[in-house]
């Protein structure tokens, strides 16, 4: 049986998912398709804290699927900016973890995710599906993927 390492950048999926769709993203029926006929190894969704009693109630849906949910508090800078990316939490989370799967799934559109893809890929052999929103998924992290699989209709929450 293939085993697998699932990768979520919530804030990623959410605001690409509402900028197209205008509703959410599915995560069972993420969970279902991404995982079947295959071992989990380690399931990752990686968000940010801000307090808010309707976050922390999807969060512990997202356990309740299976991830494991990964927090970082949501920084708002002085100047209107925010702050709360996991780019670097997820890279790191997938060097270590990549050793024991066959295949990474990358539920992310942010092209800085192209490198790690190739990484992977070239110098891991892995094998690395990536989820995204079509027209917001940067063509480079297509690129470096071995499979991308758009975000569309048999992913929504309507």
């Amino acid at each position: 049986m293939q085993k697998v390492l699932l990768l979520v950048d919530v804030q990623n999926v959410y605001y690409t998912v509402r900028q197209v769709y205008g509703c959410n993203f599915d995560y069972n029926a993420f969970w279902s398709r991404a995982t079947a006929g295959r071992e989990v190894v380690k399931a990752f969704a990686y968000a940010t804290e801000r307090g808010d009693q309707k976050q922390r109630e999807f969060q512990n849906i997202l356990r309740a699927i299976g991830f494991e949910v990964k927090l970082k508090n949501f920084i708002q800078r002085v100047d209107g900016s925010a702050k709360g990316d996991w780019d670097v939490g997820i890279t790191i989370d997938a060097m270590e973890y990549a050793g024991g799967v066959d295949a990474v799934v990358l539920v992310s559109g942010d092209g800085d995710f192209d490198l790690l893809a190739h990484k992977l890929r070239e110098d891991k052999n892995k094998k690395v599906e990536v989820y995204g929103v079509p027209g917001l998924t940067a063509a480079a992290l297509i690129n470096a993927a071995s499979e991308f699989i758009p975000i569309d209709d048999g992913l929504l929450l309507r």
